[in-house]
């Protein structure tokens, strides 16, 4: 079964929602307490279908994992971790692609890993190389199978000096949860450093691991021989903080987003000013407004932390259609993340996208012939059509532009929407959105 949202467009969204641990975090820390030899606590756990399937895979592998129905942390008890059948794993093929993460602490834990093969977002090429190579500067032996990927090291995995072409968060949580437990010292340059990242090093850190930061995005961990449990609560999700701020924007409403956190927003939040977007920054979360007036055209490129998210990129996009006069967009991480503006184009929105790089920051496939420079003209009005979810953020794109647009817009494949944003619907409604949910087989 499928959900089809109807939305009935042009009404503001006003209220409060509530932004829980981050989705970029949370599984992370999960596979993180198969490192320990004591259970761990994670709190602040969100309700989204990545947190579902690695509470599955964990299963799989003898992890025993408690959730508290009031609270909603998770107790991960690691004691009885074993080898899971290929074939229950292969079951999650196409559902996520943290499974990918699991490898060192399986080996860590019962000697070897099985790896399906991994599904997530096409935004983009995003290959699993970078885990692989990583994986084998550590000692491991990667073979190919039939379904996925078994890994193994039969003398352990020792510590080594890793350098990243580029500061991939995936290969920067590879190299943390492989290092804390490999033998001897592990030195990673070209690190991604995102709050995310930091998360995940304080959460091994409570564990007992030894990690340093370096300001010039070097990391050293020195390898310990056991590691126990934690007690964490998860930063919140900034993705889906400023989300809910850009909804804000192009609905023309006022929504107060308890759980955002401006230390981890502070691009974010200055773009949304120069756009014209009101803020107003509490202690307990950030209201988001539009102020009335018009809204600012901008120059914007996408780039690694400290710069401005391409996570945030889509749901802005939307904003800069109703803007007064011309937008430029250079995307630099994901080079397939305009694939959303062609619904954008049929709702009425003038974007033009373009091989050349539109900006200065440097890009990851400059000249290679992909759409990732958009030009965007406003202000137009948006008109309801029927939209086909493409990925998560441009998903929740597609939302926010039904939901301004005027008329009634049919959306499909909303499934993908709950991979990152929990209760997504019922947030909507709390709103004030005006829309129904039917199911298609």
């Amino acid at each position: 079964m499928s959900s089809v949202l109807t939305i009935r467009g042009g009404v503001p969204l006003t209220g409060r929602v509530n932004v829980r641990g981050a989705k970029n975090l949370v599984p992370k820390a999960m596979v993180a307490a198969l490192l320990g030899n004591e259970p761990s606590v994670l709190r602040n756990v969100p309700e989204i279908k990545d947190v579902e399937v690695v509470t599955s895979l964990l299963q799989l592998h003898g992890v025993t994992v408690v959730k508290d129905p009031v609270s909603g942390d998770l107790t991960l008890d690691p004691k009885a971790a074993k080898t899971a059948p290929s074939t229950a794993i292969d079951a999650h093929a196409g559902d996520s692609r943290i499974p990918i993460l699991l490898c060192g602490p399986l080996i860590h834990a019962i000697g070897e890993a099985f790896i399906p093969d991994l599904g997530g977002c096409k935004i983009g090429d995003r290959p699993i190389d970078y885990h692989l190579n990583v994986l084998r500067q550590f000692g491991a032996v990667v073979e190919k199978r039939p379904g996925g990927i078994h890994i193994s090291a039969p003398r352990g995995l020792q510590g080594a000096k890793i350098s990243l072409p580029y500061p991939s968060v995936g290969a920067t949580e590879q190299v943390l949860l492989s290092a804390t437990r490999a033998e001897g010292i592990t030195e990673l340059s070209g690190a991604a450093t995102e709050p995310e990242i930091i998360d995940l090093i304080a959460v091994l850190q409570k564990m007992g691991a030894i990690i340093s930061v370096q300001t010039d995005r070097t990391i050293r961990i020195e390898g310990v021989r056991d590691l126990g449990g934690y007690n964490h609560r998860a930063l919140s999700d900034r993705n889906e903080s400023a989300s809910w701020a850009s909804a804000a924007l192009v609905t023309k409403g006022d929504i107060f987003v308890e759980g955002a956190s401006q230390r981890d927003m502070m691009t974010f939040l200055n773009t949304y000013r120069k756009v014209g977007g009101g803020m107003d920054i509490g202690e307990d979360g950030i209201r988001f407004y539009h102020k009335g007036g018009k809204l600012n055209p901008l120059v914007l490129e996408t780039d690694v932390h400290p710069g401005f998210m391409t996570d945030w990129q889509q749901p802005l996009v939307v904003a800069l259609t109703q803007a007064e006069g011309v937008s430029i967009v250079h995307e630099t991480v994901y080079e397939n993340r305009f694939g959303f503006t062609d619904a954008l184009i049929r709702m009425g929105a003038s974007i033009q996208v373009h091989r050349e790089c539109l900006g200065s920051v440097p890009c990851r496939f400059g000249q290679r012939n992909f759409l990732h420079s958009a030009v965007i003209s406003g202000p137009t009005q948006l008109k309801g059509t029927d939209i086909d979810v493409p990925d998560l953020r441009g998903g929740f794109s597609h939302l926010i532009a039904a939901l301004a647009a005027t008329g009634t817009s049919r959306v499909t494949g909303i499934d993908i929407i709950n991979r990152g944003y929990e209760r997504f619907t019922e947030k909507l409604a709390g709103l004030g959105a005006d829309f129904d949910i039917t199911s298609t087989k």
